[in-house]
């Protein structure tokens, strides 16, 4: 049902394609716009417009960056000689939040999933393997989401690193089965990481 305005329409609209927006929550939102001052509005607005056009992908690991390398990547005190390997971006910065990890993480991009058409080509696993030749990795720990996808891709990679002499460890799943690292709690994902297992 469209409301008497065409400006607020379309703004409910926009929100609704966000993920995880019905109707009525972008309903909320947009009514809180409305409400808000309107600097607060150009911030937010431009907030969003900046992120557009200024986040890129880090060119090592992956993941999203102000500049060519991220603040991990970028940063002395990381041990890269261990590396966690995610499925996203946002996992990435879920397992940043518990504080827990002090490697270098590599983004794959997705999962291998056949249905969907993806291949281990359309993934970043050969990137990864060469990262774990030049950075002399140790120890790659799989980090992807406990679903079918997740864990056929975990295995696939594995079997490409073993035989690089590479300890090659999977989280623990604390995390409930087919849910997403982005949703869990830090002290699950912390407990997840210290309780590795090997494959």
């Amino acid at each position: 049902m469209e409301s008497s305005s065409r400006y607020l329409d379309s703004l409910i609209r926009e929100f609704s394609r966000l993920p995880g927006i019905g109707s009525k929550s972008a309903t909320r939102l947009a009514f809180h716009i409305l409400k808000m001052p309107v600097d607060q509005v150009d911030r937010l607005s431009e907030a969003i417009v900046e992120l557009k056009r200024n986040i890129r992908s880090c060119s090592m690991c992956g993941g999203i960056s102000d500049d060519t390398l991220c603040r991990v990547c970028n940063s002395p005190d990381r041990d890269n000689e261990i590396l966690c390997v995610v499925e996203e971006p946002e996992d990435m910065i879920s397992i940043e939040r518990t504080g827990a990890f002090r490697g270098l993480y590599h983004v794959l991009g997705g999962v291998i999933a056949p249905l969907d058409g993806i291949g281990p080509e359309d993934l970043r696993i050969n990137e990864l393997v060469q990262r774990c030749n030049d950075q002399l990795v140790k120890e790659v720990i799989l980090a992807t989401n406990p679903t079918v996808e997740g864990d056929a891709t975990s295995l696939y990679v594995a079997r490409i690193l073993k035989p690089m002499n590479i300890r090659v460890m999977r989280i623990a799943h604390g995390l409930p089965v087919g849910s997403d690292l982005e949703f869990a709690d830090g002290p699950t994902l912390a407990k997840s990481l210290s309780g590795r297992v090997e494959m």
